[in-house]
């Protein structure tokens, strides 16, 4: 079980989940995306909590409410965390996780400790929970599916695209014939490479 909830402080809304516990976060682990933020309190036991970012949205440009959702979620989904004041949560992008044979189930690593951002968190806000708590979904969804499919859709997106830049280059090649094929033209026509009338024959014996 997977569970959704809106961040509607923006327009449009953003997308938060969480796995129901650490067997489904091992899925949310494997199938993430690339577009996806993770979230958890450090040092600490809690959920893995993701953000799923609009294609071509950079980390630092999360809008600072949504953000602020993130962290008070992931806060409040911690056995510890959620009684204590003054945590800490990381973040950082899906393809930044790093899971090993060894590691434990739902443990986790970071491939690089640089694009790890830290934010702290001073204490619950009941207001943004309740307002989260009323948007959430409990699904069963087949990451795996949705995860071809999204990949699949980036496939063909990256075709067109590619198909697209061919066209435009056979465009520009054969304008640019054109042009090369206009001027060599304008060349012949030049009056030192022209003959007139009177070139080749004798007036006086044309009939």
């Amino acid at each position: 079980m997977v569970f959704y909830f809106k961040s509607d402080v923006v327009s449009p809304p953003y997308t938060i989940y969480m796995g129901k516990d650490k067997y489904e976060n091992e899925d949310l682990i494997k199938y993430g995306w690339p577009e996806d933020i993770w979230f958890h309190v450090d040092k600490l036991s809690s959920a893995h909590v993701y953000l799923r970012m609009p294609k071509g949205i950079a980390i630092e440009d999360i809008p600072k409410d949504v953000l602020i959702d993130c962290v008070q979620l992931v806060k409040n989904n911690s056995i510890q965390g959620c009684k204590m004041n003054n945590i800490h949560v990381v973040y950082t992008p899906w393809g930044n996780l790093k899971k090993t044979a060894e590691m434990d189930v739902g443990q986790i690593g970071f491939h690089r400790q640089k694009e790890v951002k830290i934010v702290a968190v001073e204490k619950k806000i009941t207001e943004i929970i309740n307002r989260l708590e009323k948007t959430k979904e409990e699904r069963y969804p087949d990451l795996a599916a949705e995860k071809e499919s999204r990949d699949r859709e980036e496939r063909n997106e990256k075709k067109a695209q590619l198909q697209e830049q061919k066209n435009k280059e056979k465009e520009a090649t054969k304008k640019k014939k054109e042009i090369d094929e206009l001027r060599n033209y304008s060349s012949l026509m030049k009056s030192d490479n022209m003959t007139t009338n009177e070139d080749g024959y004798d007036s006086d014996n044309f009939m």
